[in-house]
């Protein structure tokens, strides 16, 4: 079912978190689920979850519930990881390179095919068989592989840069770890992954834990 309005970014942000506990209750091979039984693992109330199922059309059947690998199956094209990804990281660095090895983005389509930095002893060389490229390659490769997702690990001075070769090249996704606030058209999308920030939140809460709300 085609959804009629635009979906509030809190809802969005739930979506992943059924998809991981729908797949961890698809391992135990559990056919079919309530929306009280998935509101009992994942913390959230049975009401919102159906609200939220309910703004991409329900998929579940009065006095049946869900049926956990079709409710996964749904999930995975709502968010758009039935299809795969080409993906490069820009930033060699700790981040880069531990991005790099998460072994899980393949399995859920994310390829990286590349690697960029402007360090000539990085240049050149491969990181578990990813290869790295000169940056300044970087509009050509975007252009000529397809990319979808540029991921941005490099110093904040230098972010803006790269988003905007990126931008230029025809991406529509950006994932930024640098500590900077991008600037994209609207067609763009920017998923931003301030690290401090969210360590500065932990340490918020750890001292004010009357105001902390488990989500």
């Amino acid at each position: 079912m085609k959804k009629e309005h635009r979906v509030s970014i809190a809802v969005i942000k739930r979506l992943p978190k059924y998809y991981r506990y729908l797949g961890m209750i698809a391992e135990k091979g559990i056919i079919r689920i309530s929306s009280q039984e998935l509101s009992n693992i994942t913390g959230l109330t049975a009401s919102q979850i159906r609200q939220d199922l309910n703004h991409f059309g329900g998929f579940g059947q009065q006095g049946y519930g869900y049926n956990v690998e079709e409710l996964r199956g749904e999930i995975e094209r709502i968010i758009g990881i039935n299809r795969d990804y080409n993906a490069v990281i820009v930033g060699a660095g700790n981040i880069g390179h531990a991005l790099a090895q998460y072994e899980r983005f393949e399995g859920l389509g994310f390829m990286i095919i590349g690697m960029f930095d402007t360090d000539e002893e990085k240049i050149g060389e491969e990181f578990d068989g990813i290869p790295v490229y000169d940056q300044a390659e970087l509009s050509t490769f975007i252009d000529k592989e397809k990319v979808d997702i540029v991921v941005i690990t490099t110093p904040a001075h230098v972010a803006q840069q790269v988003a905007d070769i990126a931008v230029d090249a025809g991406v529509k996704g950006i994932w930024n770890f640098a500590p900077v606030d991008l600037k994209v058209p609207e067609k763009v999308v920017v998923e931003n992954v301030h690290l401090n920030e969210s360590l500065f939140t932990l340490t918020y809460y750890i001292n004010n834990q009357s105001d902390y709300v488990p989500r």
